[in-house]
């Protein structure tokens, strides 16, 4: 068993046929069919159900897809380590953070980083913090953005950032004039909210839920600048942080009373071996931000 077979036979197993197996690999399907043939005859086991297209893996296959992530996981970090014997200043870091955070607080810091490191590609990944708190898990990206106050185990953490959620209006709102929002005086606003797994959602789904309060929800999108438009428009106000809001005039923030603080920090696997080019980005990111 190689690890090009076990490769195959995982992304198999996850797209659930080997017709968009095949496509999701780049070879035909008869090439696939092939590879995994031969990967049963070596191990002297059946992997795969060819007769029942509702369960493709029979128990042996079952087994070896729960190893397979891990093997090859392990594998690409052999290789990591083995490539920055040969040169220290080339690499690749995969980072993960939310497309807001990416766009309105990340930009200059990432520009100046690689201006600095033009020979280390940093692969952007954009999700929630939930989603990317899985990835990191799944040893899926090498670092990432996310909430820290809420520690994992398996991960170490850094704290980098520290800002109060702030309720995004247009200015001639009529609650605009005021100070602050109480989390109750804003679901009961018409909305326009991040989906489910982004922190700035996260507050108010808890409050939303605990209090019985169904929320008058008239957009849900990660789009930020969609968001704003929404907003500007009174279709809907919404959770945000103050520098989504301070490039336009028609729009202001206000912070929420009680304050309600996130903080978030690059977060890693305990168990993932951070190659050099992961720990100069990350160096550079807490000396620069």
């Amino acid at each position: 068993m190689n690890l090009q077979q076990l490769s195959y036979f995982k992304q198999l197993a996850e797209m659930g046929n080997f017709t968009k197996a095949a496509k999701k690999i780049g070879i035909a399907q008869p090439a696939l069919s092939i590879a995994i043939k031969k990967l049963e005859r070596q191990l002297g086991l059946n992997l795969i159900n060819r007769s029942d297209k509702n369960d493709l893996l029979t128990a042996e296959g079952k087994v070896l897809y729960q190893a397979a992530g891990s093997l090859l996981a392990h594998a690409n970090q052999v290789e990591l380590q083995l490539q920055e014997l040969k040169d220290l200043n080339r690499g690749v870091v995969r980072f993960g953070v939310s497309a807001m955070m990416g766009s309105y607080y990340f930009t200059d810091v990432l520009l100046a980083f690689k201006q600095q490191y033009p020979n280390i590609t940093v692969q952007l990944f954009e999700q929630g913090t939930a989603a990317l708190e899985v990835m990191l898990l799944n040893g899926e990206v090498d670092i990432a953005l996310i909430r820290s106050e809420q520690e994992s185990t398996q991960l170490r953490y850094t704290d980098l950032i520290k800002e109060p959620m702030m309720v995004g209006l247009p200015i001639n709102h009529p609650l605009a004039k005021f100070d602050s929002m109480s989390l109750e005086t804003f679901c009961q606003q018409p909305l326009v909210l991040f989906r489910e797994g982004y922190f700035l959602r996260e507050a108010v789904s808890q409050y939303s839920k605990k209090h019985s309060v169904a929320l008058d929800i008239k957009m849900e999108t990660n789009l930020i600048e969609l968001q704003k438009s929404l907003v500007k428009n009174n279709v809907g106000i919404t959770s945000c942080l103050s520098g989504i809001m301070s490039d336009s005039s028609e729009l202001t923030a206000i912070p929420f009373s009680p304050q309600i603080v996130l903080t978030l920090g690059l977060a890693w696997k305990k168990s993932h071996y951070l190659s050099n080019a992961s720990k100069v980005f990350m160096e550079f990111i807490k000396k620069n931000y």
